[in-house]
């Protein structure tokens, strides 16, 4: 059984008429014999829209009670069981009633498609998902119900159903799509003819580009090589040079003469990684084309003209627009050149627009040779080997080594220019072949001592040789270059991986980031400076190293990020091609700070988040936990004081004794609010001093009843390093809840030890625990577990115990108890120097 087929009308507002067209395509499958029903269509009291839902087979819906109202969605499982070979369902995006078989009614679709049933629906074009910030933008209006953009581009067909702005508000205003009451709001606000348009074309530009995947997808398939021209698509090929900004200005003009047209950037990087391209005007073309409303590409290519052709015809590009050459006259000499050469051979279904410009024969200007990084010393060695070489070779073959023959001597003069070509690159290596070639005519080749050759193979040789030296010279030079070039990408390589890897970890703050800019590049002190706007001054977000600048023009190099952002060095210049990585450092710093600073948004909001909460929490503890004590002092006092009844001193006393509870209740409320208040705000100072356990715990125990706890507490146990009063207030919390949760005939057991530097207090009940996934749940604020005791508290007792303990230093944490309950274990610090020696100490009850 394969998946079903999936059509969507797709329109710009309510009122377009999309629900109406998919009834007519339900009338017109069931004409044609096709099992087609209505599976949810709401008409929302159109007349038009009710008026076509006759004829057709509807699926009786499913009925939901949400709080108290009676609701009516698609009912899946009908559908699934009736199994028509068509379903028509309503508004996609829609929000199933909590209790719903699943949660968005696109979810149900899913269902049905993967029965094998085809579906035809509806959808508008703001309530897609990518396009929420864009729709808010225009209409002010959040869209709370969407639909992800993927469901819809999946959809096998997907039909427009368009209206201009006029014809809707004349309907809106017709009554045809809202009731009378509702139509003057809806015509002032969301159906302004502003909003109409620019959701119509969001609509036409959304469909246009499903348009041109689905002819990309139909050229895929079907090979199609040829170009055609349904939309201007405008490639701009890119050489690095200044000329760049001219064509993408001059495509991006003539993109605008055709509506829809398209512009794509495009650089042929040579294959072998040497080029002269500059990464800095490469960038800034990036940001213009990017800017102007294009995209950029970078492609890597031996050939540049076929790269460029094979790129534009698979895009399907109706014109190139390429620069006049750089080169200068004798370089035509070489070659074509790539303009001329792209134009022969674009064809018919190509255009080529050769533009001229300011650089216009002025010459590429030569790269930097590998040379130039060498170094003197090893420049120096290459000149010496190259000049000086040959003539001490000449010197020993002439006057101290015997006659070895010329083939020998040729190779010895070889082997003189690959070394020179190995310490200085290109140059020495053919001066020492030139040298080379006069000092074999002079002192090697008849007639000697002058420079005409009489054997005519002779001058074959020389010739041969000068060729076979310079070729192995540029050979040798060349992979130099690429040795070189290597190392450096391999450590630019290693640079980008840490910071690929750093944020992907998000482990870099931005002073370590900056410390590694100032280590990289050798540098004294690193800054990233920024600024509100162009006229405000700049201030530093953060630095490393002594004296670091504070504007970036007093820097010796600095990065710009953004506008108003900048990375600025001291120490030393920078080469051009170091620019490319600390352009990359510089764009991690930014992510870095942004990081740091949504980070610290982040924590406020949940600290301003965790406040609402508590206060949310106060408030429902104000009007239930603490008007319960009120409610009954307030009966006793009443009672008293009435001259209906004559109290006897029995119920006097009885009536003053819920007084009194009542009174303490208040006050251990009052107590843990106005504690929990202060850890909030953080104003709890404790004072720390040695304390003995045992003369603490017991004072804890004042609020619960007699014979309710057992006390194990050591007398010789170490002091601990504790506010007495904090302590106290920590435990009795503890012990309190204990007993509140233990059954009546099994008493609390309070236990201490030492071990180590660290001294425990376990609280052990016997009640009916927690289960692992709620332990730490239950040290929240206001947080109760299971069936608390009716009047048990507002659940701050454990928050505050913790939070006083880790005021002190120590931990409380909460395990299970063996045969079941639960078991609170504070850990505190001992006191600095050696405890008594610890011995057992009996059991007593309190």
């Amino acid at each position: 059984m394969g998946r079903g087929k999936l059509r969507i009308y797709l329109g710009a507002a309510p009122g377009v008429g999309k629900t109406y067209a998919m009834l007519s395509e339900g009338h017109r499958r069931v004409e044609r014999g096709t099992d087609c029903v209505v599976a949810f269509v709401e008409h929302h009291d159109r007349p038009r829209t009710e008026v076509m839902l006759h004829g057709l087979e509807h699926v009786p819906r499913r009925e939901l009670t949400y709080r108290g109202t009676v609701f009516t969605e698609m009912d899946v499982d009908a559908v699934l069981e009736r199994r028509p070979a068509v379903a028509l369902v309503d508004e996609l995006p829609h929000t199933n009633v909590p209790g719903s078989r699943n949660a968005k009614r696109w979810q149900d679709v899913e269902e049905l498609l993967n029965a094998g049933i085809d579906v035809i629906t509806t959808v508008n074009i703001q309530h897609l998902e990518s396009l929420g910030d864009v729709v808010e933008s225009i209409t002010g209006v959040r869209q709370r119900e969407t639909v992800p953009d993927e469901i819809v581009r999946r959809a096998d067909q997907i039909e427009l159903v368009d209206m201009s702005p006029q014809a809707l508000r004349r309907r809106m205003a017709h009554g045809n799509i809202y009731r009378p009451e509702k139509v003057d709001a809806a015509l002032s606000n969301y159906f302004r003819p502003g909003n109409l348009t620019a959701l119509r074309e969001l609509a036409l530009l959304w469909t246009a580009d499903r348009v041109d995947e689905y002819l990309q997808e139909y050229r895929t398939e079907h090979r199609v090589s040829t170009i055609w021209g349904s939309r201007e698509r405008i490639v701009v090929g890119l050489t690095g040079g200044p000329e760049g900004r001219t064509l993408i200005r001059r495509a991006v003009r003539l993109a605008e003469k055709g509506a829809g047209g398209e512009v794509l950037a495009v650089y042929i990087a040579r294959s072998d990684g040497l080029t002269s391209a500059s990464p800095k005007e490469l960038a800034a073309q990036r940001a213009l084309v990017e800017e102007l409303g294009g995209t950029f590409h970078q492609v890597v290519g031996d050939d540049v003209s076929d790269a460029l052709l094979e790129f534009a015809r698979g895009v399907n590009a109706t014109q190139i627009v390429l620069g006049v050459s750089r080169r200068r006259s004798w370089q035509y000499l070489l070659g074509p050149g790539v303009s001329s050469t792209v134009a022969r051979e674009s064809g018919p279904d190509l255009d080529v627009h050769i533009v001229t410009h300011d650089e216009a024969a002025k010459g590429r200007g030569l790269p930097i040779a590998g040379r130039a990084r060498l170094g003197r010393s090893r420049l120096a060695w290459g000149w010496l080997v190259g000049v000086a070489g040959p003539v001490l070779l000449t010197y020993l073959l002439d006057g101290v080594v015997p006659e070895i023959g010329l083939a020998n001597d040729m190779l010895l003069f070889l082997s003189l220019t690959v070394a020179a070509a190995l310490l200085g690159g290109l140059l020495p290596s053919l001066a020492s072949a030139a040298t080379g070639s006069l000092l074999l005519n002079w002192y090697f080749t008849p007639p000697l001592h002058a420079l005409t050759i009489s054997d005519p193979r002779n001058v074959l040789a020389i010739a041969v040789f000068f060729a076979v030296a310079a070729s192995v010279a540029s050979v040798v030079d060349l992979a130099a270059r690429r040795t070189h070039l290597a190392a450096r990408l391999r450590a630019e390589s290693e640079v980008l991986s840490f910071l690929a890897g750093s944020v992907l970890r998000g482990e870099t703050t931005l002073d370590a980031l900056l410390e590694r800019v100032r280590e990289t590049f050798s540098m004294e002190s690193v800054a990233l400076l920024e600024r509100d706007s162009d006229v405000d001054a700049w201030t530093c977000a953060g630095s490393v190293g002594p004296a670091p600048v504070t504007r970036p023009e007093d820097a010796d190099v600095d990065m710009p990020v953004n506008d108003h952002m900048a990375l600025a060095l001291s120490g030393r210049a920078l080469p051009a091609e170091d620019r490319r990585i600390l352009g990359a450092f510089a764009a991690q710093a930014a992510v870095v700070l942004d990081r740091q600073r949504l980070l610290g948004q982040a924590e406020e909001a949940r600290r301003l988040a965790e406040g609402n909460r508590i206060r949310t929490s106060l408030l429902a503890a104000v009007s239930h936990d603490l008007r319960t004590p009120l409610a009954g002092i307030k009966a006793a006092v009443s009672s008293l004081r009435s001259d209906d009844v004559e109290w006897t001193e029995e119920d006097q006393a009885e009536l003053l004794q819920g007084i009194e509870e009542g009174a303490d209740r208040l006050d251990q409320l009052v107590g843990n609010l106005l504690d929990m208040s202060r850890l909030q705000t953080g104003t709890v100072t404790p004072l720390i001093r040695p304390v003995d356990l045992d003369e603490v715990v017991p004072m804890a125990l004042g609020g619960v009843p007699d014979g309710s706890v057992e006390l194990d507490i050591p007398e010789t146990l170490p002091m601990a390093e504790v506010d007495k009063g904090l302590l106290e207030r920590a435990v009795a919390n503890v012990v309190e809840n204990a007993v509140k949760y233990s059954p009546e005939a099994e008493p609390v057991i309070v236990s201490a030890s030492a071990l180590g530097s660290r001294v425990e207090i376990r609280v052990i009940d016997r009640g009916p625990g927690v289960p692992e996934e709620v332990k730490q749940r239950i040290f929240a604020p206001f947080q109760r577990y299971g069936d608390a005791p009716r009047g048990a508290g507002v659940g701050l007792g454990l928050a505050v115990a913790r939070g006083f303990v880790e005021v002190m230093g120590g931990t409380i944490t909460a395990e299970d108890t063996p045969g079941g309950g639960l078991t609170m274990v504070l850990t505190l610090k001992t006191a600095t120097g050696p405890g008594p020696e610890i011995r057992q100490a009996g059991v007593k009850n309190h």
